[in-house]
């Protein structure tokens, strides 16, 4: 909603001040059809050029998140830690028991109480990676912690990819823009004959070509990258709790310990209270039960 917002923001403070000054629209509506087929045109086959089919897919995904915003929310962390819990413990009481739900999360009585994690498959291989190398006493805590760092560096790297050929695209922009620019002013050129006013309008339609740049670039592709990019670093923190959560189980810290880490490097706008959580975690314990 908040984008939409901002979208009708740009639009009425740039127009409604060009018109309050004066300006008329005529001479933008114009220029504006053929100024947009070359510097729209121009900056979807750069974006093409330089990305791949899936890295295009993913970019098209991710300008959804522009409106939606991150996918994780105050309930999801808090089930997340419910998850941990439930996973910790019934590890530590019965190892071989755990077995079945981390080869088979898809199919465990555990995880299918938390639908929304369960459908997240980086989320899900994480926490059933690092149990299962536990379970095979890969469990030096420093040498997990740093596997587990370089996976996520990894796919942090992979998923920043859409900001990244978005910021290019609001780059490049200002340049196509001088380019039309440039295609008017010789259009222009070419009726140097003509009277003033027929110049006048010939020039006002070539400078629409900046200016449609320059606000592209600047009023919207350049403000989707960064909420992109913003996006995608909160929804991160998601993951970097499962590491540690996870690399405090292998310390061989009490289970309530664990989960209390996880609390306290949870983002905090999204943390629960302290006897929030103990009443989810009482809530778990008495379904176990």
């Amino acid at each position: 909603m908040i984008g939409i917002i901002g979208i009708i923001t740009v639009f009425a403070m740039v127009f409604g001040g060009y018109l309050a000054a004066g300006g008329k629209m005529g001479i933008i509506f114009k220029a504006l059809p053929f100024e947009m087929t070359m510097i729209g045109g121009a900056a979807v086959g750069a974006f093409l050029i330089s990305n791949d089919m899936s890295a295009i897919k993913h970019t098209m995904r991710d300008l959804g998140r522009v409106f939606k915003g991150p996918k994780w929310s105050h309930e999801d962390y808090k089930d997340l830690l419910c998850l941990l819990f439930e996973l910790i413990r019934l590890a530590r009481q019965n190892p071989v028991a755990i077995e079945e739900h981390i080869e088979a999360p898809e199919e465990s009585s555990i995880f299918s109480k938390y639908e929304k994690i369960l459908k997240d498959k980086e989320a899900v291989a994480l926490i059933c990676d690092t149990l299962r190398s536990a379970s095979m006493n890969y469990d030096d805590p420093h040498q997990v912690e740093e596997v587990l760092e370089k996976r996520m560096e990894a796919n942090m790297h992979h998923a920043m990819h859409s900001s990244h050929a978005l910021q290019t695209v609001a780059d490049g922009l200002p340049a196509l823009g001088i380019v039309a620019a440039v295609l008017g002013i010789i259009k222009t050129m070419g009726s140097i004959d003509q009277p003033p006013e027929v110049l006048g309008k010939l020039i006002g339609g070539a400078l629409v070509g900046t200016f449609l740049g320059v606000f592209l670039a600047y009023g919207f592709v350049g403000p989707f990258a960064a909420k992109v990019k913003s996006v995608t670093e909160e929804d991160g923190h998601f993951y970097q709790l499962i590491r540690e959560v996870l690399v405090a189980n292998l310390h061989a810290h009490a289970t309530n310990i664990c989960i209390e880490v996880g609390r306290q490097n949870t983002p905090s706008h999204h943390r629960p209270s302290f006897a929030e959580l103990e009443e989810a975690l009482k809530s778990v314990k008495q379904n176990a039960a």
